[in-house]
Order: C-alpha cells, then sequence, then structure tokens
C-alpha cells in the first residue's frame, strides 16, 4: 500500500493531467490584484485521496507490525521471551526509524523544493521498493506465530460471559475452565485466576450445561472462558493506566514542537555569513537527539547497570525517566522563552521583527525532548509487548502509536483553547506569555509523572525479570512493591536507594553533556552576532540568505502581482500564515514567512510603491 501511494503522489507531481489548472491573475475592484484559482476536478481529488488513504493504512499496518515481527524473533514458540534482546531491538528500530524521518525532513525535502517533486516522490517509491524487497527476500527465514483467531473476539466474550453471571449463584465449590487440551482440562476448584479484578473470574467459573460431556470443550463460549483467556484481558487492563499516562507526554512534546517553529520565526537564524536555518527544520535537533540518546542509553548506561549487578534497568524505569526529561524539557523551554521576550521587548521589537537572539537556545529544549522520546518511546514499546498476551503482540507495538495520536489532537484544542481564554498567545509573539504556556505546560507534565510513578509503583510484571540478577522469577514489581522481591534485593530501603541513585547519576551525566553543549552553542552564536554586528546585522543576514528565493517565487508563493502594494502583500502573508497555524503546516508557514521577509527587502527600494 505505500508502494501504491507514493505511485500516486509521484504520477500527481508529474503528470498536468492530474493538476489542477494555473491560478489566473488579473486586475480587481479598486487596483488591486484578483487571484483567480480552478479547482481540481473530481478525478484529480480522487486520485490524490486515495493516496492519502493508501500511505495511512500502510503505515498502519506495517511500521509498527514491523517492530512486532521484529522482536518475535528473539523468542521461539513455546520458550521464554528474552526481554532484555527484545528492548534493545526496540530501542534500535525506532533509532533508525528517527533518522529515517531526519533524513525524510533534510534531504527529501531540498529535493522538493530545490529540484522536483517528482523527483522527490520517485525517491520515495524507490525506497520503499527497496524495503519490500528486502522484507520479501528474508521472509522465509523469519519465525512468524501461528495465527489462532482474533484476540478481540475472546477479550469480548470474557466481558460478556462475566457481565451474563454477575447475578448467578455457584455455590460454596466454585470450578475454573482450563481448556480442553490439557490433561488438566477438567473443570478444577484450584488453579483459580488471580485476586486482581476478580469481576472478570466469573467468566472462567463452570455453570452447568456450558461444557459438551464428551470431550470438555465449550458449548456455549460467550459464556464460558478459559482462566487464560480470562487472564489476557486482566493484562490489557492493568496496562491501560500506564498507557493513559503517555497520552499527557504527547500533548506537552506536540504543543512544544509547534510552538519552537513559531519560535523560530522571530529569532535570528544566521548561523554562519551565508547559511540560514529554516525555521520548520529546527526540529530536525529532536530527531537527532533521539537517535544519540538511545544509542548513548542502551550501549553505555544499561551496560553499565548490568555490570554493577546492582539495579537491572527495567521498562517503567526507563519509561519514568523519560517522564521526567519531559518536565525538565517544558522548564527548559519557558527559561529560554522567557529571555527572548525579554530581548524583544528590551529593543522594542514591531510584529514579526527579528528578535536580536540566537535561534540556537532552542536547542537544549528540543535536545531534552528528543532524549526523553528515546526513554519513553522504546520503554513504552518494550513493556507492552512484554505484559500482552503473545496473541495481542501486535496491538501491543501499536499502543505507543495511539498515545501519541490522542495527543496530538489534544495539543491543538489546548493551543486553541488557551488562544481563546486568555492572552498569552496573540499574533504578535514578540507580545505574547509563550513562557506562562510553557510552565504551564511544564506543572501538567509534574502533575504527570505523579500519576505515572503512582501506576507504576502498584504495578506488578506479569513476564519481565528472570534474568536481570537482582529479580526474581516473575513476582517482581518496579520499585520494590512486593515484599518478596525487595527481600531479593537486599531490602526495600536498600533497592530504593539504589533507584534514586541510578537516577541522580543518569540526571547528572545527561545535564552535564547537554549543558556542555549548550555552552558550546551560545559561545558559537555570541561570536556569529560580533561578526555580523548584533540585531541589524543579524537581520540583514537573514535577508541575503532569503536571496535564494527570488521575487518572483515569492510573489507565486503569496499569490500577488508586482503592481501589489505592501499593504495588500502583509494581507496576505497574514490570512495565509493564520490559516496554515490552523492545520499544522510548519514547512509552509516557513515558505510564506520567507516569502515575506524576500519581498519586504524589496520593497524598501525607493522605485518601489509602498
Amino acid at each position: 500500500m505505500r508502494m501504491q501511494s507514493f505511485v500516486l503522489f509521484t504520477l500527481t507531481a508529474a503528470l498536468p493531467s492530474l493538476l489542477p489548472p494555473p491560478c489566473q491573475r488579473g486586475a480587481g475592484g479598486g487596483g488591486a490584484t484578483a487571484t483567480s484559482c480552478e479547482p481540481p476536478n473530481a478525478a484529480q481529488s480522487a486520485v490524490l485521496y486515495a493516496a492519502l488513504c493508501l500511505l495511512a493504512a500502510g503505515n498502519g499496518g506495517t511500521r509498527y507490525n514491523m517492530a512486532a515481527l521484529g522482536a518475535d524473533q528473539f523468542a521461539g514458540e513455546g520458550q521464554p521471551r528474552r526481554r532484555r534482546q527484545g528492548g534493545g531491538f526496540f530501542s534500535c528500530y525506532f533509532a533508525f526509524l528517527y533518522a529515517s524521518y531526519a533524513t525524510g525532513d533534510t534531504v527529501l525535502v531540498y529535493v522538493q523544493d530545490g529540484v522536483s517533486w517528482a523527483l522527490g516522490f520517485g525517491v520515495c517509491v524507490a525506497t520503499t521498493g527497496l524495503a519490500l524487497a528486502a522484507l520479501l527476500l528474508g521472509s522465509r527465514h523469519y519465525r512468524r506465530p501461528v495465527p489462532k483467531g482474533s484476540p478481540f473476539t475472546a477479550m469480548a466474550r470474557v466481558a460478556v460471559a462475566a457481565a451474563r453471571k454477575a447475578t448467578v449463584d455457584l455455590g460454596l465449590r466454585v470450578q475454573y475452565y482450563h481448556g480442553c487440551n490439557r490433561d488438566d482440562a477438567v473443570p478444577r476448584a484450584d488453579q483459580a485466576p488471580s485476586d486482581r479484578f476478580r469481576f472478570l473470574n466469573r467468566a472462567a467459573m463452570v455453570v452447568a450445561g456450558e461444557t459438551r460431556e464428551e470431550d470438555g470443550s465449550v458449548a456455549k463460549p460467550w459464556r464460558l472462558c478459559t482462566v487464560q483467556q480470562v487472564e489476557d484481558v486482566k493484562s490489557v487492563v492493568r496496562v491501560l493506566p500506564l498507557w493513559s499516562s503517555g497520552i499527557l507526554v504527547s500533548v506537552t512534546v506536540n504543543a512544544q514542537v509547534s510552538l519552537t517553529v513559531l519560535q523560530a520565526l522571530t529569532m535570528d537564524r544566521a548561523v554562519g555569513p551565508s547559511f540560514a536555518v529554516p525555521a520548520a527544520s529546527i526540529t530536525v535537533t529532536v530527531l537527532a537527539a533521539f537517535v544519540l540518546a538511545a544509542a548513548l542509553f542502551d550501549r553505555v548506561a544499561a551496560p553499565l547497570c548490568a555490570a554493577a549487578g546492582k539495579l537491572a534497568i527495567t521498562p517503567l524505569r526507563r519509561v519514568g525517566l523519560g517522564h521526567a526529561l519531559n518536565v525538565a524539557s517544558m522548564a527548559v523551554a519557558a527559561l529560554v522563552e522567557r529571555r527572548r521576550i525579554g530581548a524583544a521587548r528590551g529593543r522594542a521589537a514591531a510584529a514579526a521583527a527579528v528578535v536580536p537572539m540566537s535561534v540556537l537556545w532552542l536547542v537544549p529544549q528540543l535536545a531534552l525532548t528528543g532524549a526523553e522520546e528515546a526513554l519513553h518511546l522504546p520503554g513504552n514499546t518494550a513493556l507492552f509487548y512484554g505484559e500482552l498476551p503473545a496473541s495481542l503482540r501486535g496491538t501491543a507495538t501499536a499502543m505507543p502509536p495511539l498515545f501519541i495520536a490522542a495527543g496530538s489532537y489534544l495539543s491543538a484544542e489546548a493551543v486553541d483553547a488557551v488562544r481563546r481564554g486568555t492572552t498569552w498567545l496573540p499574533d504578535d509573539l514578540n507580545a505574547s506569555r509563550l513562557d506562562c504556556m510553557y510552565w504551564t505546560l511544564a506543572v501538567l507534565a509534574a502533575v504527570n509523572l505523579g500519576y505515572f510513578l503512582l501506576c507504576a509503583t502498584t504495578y506488578k510484571y506479569n513476564n519481565y525479570g528472570g534474568d536481570d540478577g537482582n529479580v526474581k522469577a516473575q513476582t517482581q514489581t518496579d520499585d520494590g512493591s512486593i515484599a518478596a522481591a525487595a527481600a531479593a534485593s537486599e531490602g526495600r530501603g536498600g533497592y530504593s536507594e539504589m533507584a534514586a541513585r541510578l537516577l541522580a547519576n543518569l540526571l547528572v551525566i545527561g545535564g552535564t553533556v547537554l549543558g556542555r553543549a549548550a555552552v558550546q552553542a551560545y559561545r558559537q552564536a555570541i561570536v556569529n552576532a560580533n561578526k555580523t554586528g548584533a540585531a541589524q546585522e543579524a537581520i540583514n543576514g537573514i535577508r541575503r540568505a532569503s536571496k535564494a528565493m527570488t521575487e518572483q517565487e515569492a510573489r507565486q508563493i503569496l499569490g500577488i502581482s508586482e503592481k501589489s502594494t505592501w499593504e495588500e502583500i502583509v494581507q496576505k502573508y497574514d490570512t495565509m500564515f493564520e490559516r496554515n497555524a490552523k492545520n499544522g503546516s510548519f514547512y509552509l508557514q516557513s515558505k510564506v514567512h520567507r516569502a515575506k521577509e524576500c519581498l519586504e527587502a524589496v520593497y524598501q527600494k525607493p522605485d518601489v510603491p509602498s
């Protein structure tokens, strides 16, 4: 599906018959310039939307199922899952995935913007074809579990059976059903399900007439389920609170990335004498930090902890560190924004004016966000993959994308609510109180961290453990909430002390590395600012860098003619910028802003009417 979608995208960019006619510009009333654009016909729209639907379906069907398929290669049928190797695989998988994102956001965007849209989509077709060929060539060597029907049907049966038996009197001696394919298929009073969510245990309690006398199989599948099916449903219910804590992380990250692009548009983006960083490209820092942090964690931090033999890096601990970095990232963003607003107001900067502050100030908060994602996303994926039943492995790897998607929608609604209910986010970002928005996100992230810690300390692993040295069997819980696990690791107090020491060491090491990188970045920014002559020269440097866009291209982007006045250009810019802000297209916002900068330099000439 992905390959088919990219083929359609390539055709829409290469074939004139699949493109709407070019916009026509003419004179309107009052001397203004009118632009007439003919909408695409039904066939053109159908091809474009078909490509989008195929791409969405292809991503949903392959991207995270591939993660489950790769992790399955580390465990055979009937063998214990090797959770340490599986967790390492997820880190490697997401590191390569984010590296591909960074390549697409830089190299591929450059090809499409500077060379040809058809060539850019053609590159996507070629790379997708190579990936498909590699998958097919190795398919006969893959370990693939045998399909056993839909797991969601079994979960629905458990819920229905438990509800139907809610008022049934089963007597003093309760018998539980374990299935008919085992030696102990006969209903027994022992081997009862776990005590948690005991209401669901009724689904496995045997009532007369629910089994066949000849072979002991289930006669009424929507009234009787096996103990294993009940435990599978419980495992899903138990991870839902941990899953829900990821939604607010996604809300804060998406809001931060969106607002950071707007900050970059107002800052000095000159790096060196002839290069300006595109505002939308600043978010590549998150992707680069993700890859670097994932490699450092798996190749340095985790092996050191394993060699010490004192403390295992469990999935919950990894996710918890990600939550802590999320709080730190929002706090750093608030401090940087407070400095940016001070610089803007200190020079009485006008609306849309460049603030005399380097865009490199935004790097630390984005680097912290990337490190947080490198801990949070693989950790959650490993947790869900390890704790959910084998029939739900594909669903387990898709659970993090679900809270990411939910957080994306909620972050857009949160920003809109702040714009409607407060004065923090006016159209002029230099007159805003964006720092208050970031502090609010930091408080929400801190509350969410407390919620996660509450869920984590009460959670008991089903399957993780056995090879950590100090974690015994399947009764261990994160942070020693079970007495037996705590005793095996030198007592509850020592266990918590080691966890706190590890957390402190990781934060100190990470803070030192990021601090040194930030100091070097700031020193370089100061050097660049001194070379270019502070604020005005920084503005001129950006204008010189924007000469890569010609005047004709700028007019085409804004849809104006050579006879348009500066007031018409500003009005057109405000309309297009606000429209793309609502739709979330940071790339188009950057193009519109660059077009205005280019024309602003042109209209300052004395021979151009204003």
